[in-house]
């Protein structure tokens, strides 16, 4: 019998998530005459891979005065343990060790850094402890192929931020991506989540109530203006300089600008060391979409001005509008596009790189603007534009109508030249990519008759089954860049060249993020050992000869 039927006045189940295999299940504990709160009583969740050891927080005493008697301790203290038990059976000893007895609500601050604060030294000392517990626990074993192979599927790297999911795709802080569009604040009279909130999201793990959003929203409105430096540099590019260096150089200047440099310069204490890198991460995400915009229009608009930040409206939307766009529904798909490509775990180029250079000490500026340099290869930020020259292609030889049977035929002659289907396979995904699902379902919604849609739903029929009968495709799902293009094609933004400073802008919310927490840790210089062939075949047992 379950646990609720026993006692149904005091426990009942808690739908503020929507089950999902390996989402958290979630109960409350309240007494009978008070509404179930997830902000103030204790629950119990079997969280994802990436939750935190159990702990508890015993707030149904400060939230009901009678809590702490001793026939409601009692009970209290019975249910939970017995639903501990009854969730250990239902998830299995694999998850039963992520039991834990508090909902991750949010504090009650709505400024960032006072949470940060707060949450920081908690944060150092389970560090420490586990360090302290676990330090010498072999995690894996490394192959000859890993070494040679890009470091694939090598464990080395600690991101707090993101987790990738073979077959969930990924997870912002624990919550995948259906969970934040259903449970991060929106714009006024808005379906889709505020990049704000994903971002208040990845630094704490909470989900931001509507106040600390508009809190964020605010502060980068404050901090977006350019230096003149920064604008002069800018008009001056010659217009065919790559967007993506011009975002590189711009962002690099903005070093001139940080307070991590000049506090380091002026010798500060360690513990300290977060605190400018915040400052320096919120300036830099504030003023991107002023740099982003103003090469935007310096390069498609004759130069015409961005305009001005509205600090009443949201980062997405003052983003959009500076690029000298004003449709609501492509507002939306700003504020989806910018969430769902912020962060995808740290062995990704762009992020490794911004870890890597942020381990040197060196400043948000020089660390982002590296990662924006990897960005910017076609193996990492291009493939969208690729697949929209593949699609152009396509419909130029075979037009917009096209049957199953022309359209597969076209696919198995892509394969059997030696290219591959761009925008289809993941070097970690075994499933569709939950960012192509999302952009899907936006495209069904508001743009299901357009024609590049069309052969992009068609294709998603066709290409998965073609490429498992060819057998060489570990993943023959789509990826995010089977549609993004698609996408802002249909609202006018045409300038493939452009779509890499739109990742990128994005990236900026999940790199930031890690950087602010790699330095709160203390994480140190990264300098992995490297050896040579000859060596690696003495190591091995191998004959070099």
């Amino acid at each position: 019998m379950p646990l609720w039927a026993v006692f149904p006045a005091l426990l009942r189940p808690d739908a503020a998530r929507t089950p999902a295999r390996r989402s958290p299940l979630v109960f409350s504990l309240a007494p009978p005459s008070l509404p179930s709160s997830r902000s103030s009583l204790p629950a119990f969740l079997p969280a994802s891979k990436s939750c935190p050891p159990p702990f508890f927080f015993p707030r149904a005493a400060s939230a009901f005065p009678f809590a702490a008697t001793p026939l409601w301790s009692v009970l209290a203290m019975t249910l939970l343990t017995a639903g501990s038990r009854a969730a250990a059976r239902l998830l299995g000893a694999k998850n039963s060790s992520c039991i834990v007895f508090a909902a991750r609500h949010a504090s009650a601050s709505s400024n960032l850094k006072d949470v940060l604060a707060n949450m920081i030294p908690k944060e150092q000392a389970r560090l420490k402890s586990f360090r302290q517990q676990h330090g010498n626990t072999v995690i894996g074993q490394i192959t000859v192929d890993m070494v040679y192979g890009g470091m694939r599927g090598m464990k080395g790297l600690i991101y707090e931020t993101s987790v990738l999911d073979p077959d969930e795709g990924i997870r912002f802080r624990g919550y995948s991506i259906p969970e934040c569009q259903k449970l991060l604040p929106k714009a006024p009279g808005g379906a889709e989540p505020l990049p704000e909130g994903l971002f208040w999201l990845l630094v704490t793990g909470e989900i931001p109530t509507q106040e600390q959003v508009t809190w964020v929203s605010r502060e980068w409105a404050k901090r977006a203006a350019l230096p003149s430096h920064v604008v002069t540099m800018l008009d001056n590019f010659p217009t065919n300089l790559h967007p993506m260096s011009q975002l590189s150089a711009a962002v690099t200047a903005l070093n001139s600008e940080s307070t991590f440099a000049r506090a380091y310069s002026e010798g500060i204490s360690r513990t300290k060391y977060w605190e400018f890198i915040y400052e320096d991460s919120m300036d830099l995400i504030a003023k991107l979409p002023c740099i982003a915009a103003k090469i935007y229009r310096n390069l498609y608009r004759e130069g015409s001005s961005i305009g001005a930040i509205d600090p009443a409206l949201d980062w997405s939307y003052n983003f959009t509008n500076m690029l000298g766009y004003t449709d609501p529904q492509f507002i939306e798909l700003m504020r989806l596009y910018l969430t769902i490509h912020s962060d995808h775990e740290g062995g990704n180029v762009s992020a490794h790189t911004s870890h890597l250079v942020g381990s040197a000490l060196s400043d948000p500026y020089l660390a982002f603007a590296a990662a924006m340099n990897g960005l910017a290869g076609p193996l990492h930020g291009l493939a969208n534009q690729e697949v929209l020259v593949w699609l152009t292609n396509l419909q130029k030889e075979l037009g917009e109508d096209v049957s199953d049977e022309k359209l597969r035929d076209f696919i198995w002659n892509t394969l059997n030249s030696g290219r591959v289907v761009p925008g289809y396979g993941h070097a970690v995904l075994r499933k569709t990519d939950p960012r192509y699902t999302c952009q899907r379902e936006f495209a069904l919604k508001h743009l299901p008759k357009d024609p590049l849609f069309r052969l992009v739903a068609q294709l998603y029929k066709i290409v998965p089954n073609v490429l498992l009968e060819q057998g060489k495709a570990k993943n023959p799902w789509p990826n995010v860049d089977a549609h993004s293009g698609v996408l802002l094609q249909y609202y006018g933004m045409k300038e493939m060249n452009y779509y890499t400073v739109l990742f990128g802008v994005s990236r900026a919310l999940g790199v930031l993020s890690q950087l602010i927490w790699s330095r709160a840790l203390g994480f140190p210089l990264e300098r992995p050992k490297s050896m040579s062939t000859d060596g690696l075949m003495v190591l091995v047992g191998a004959k070099s000869g």
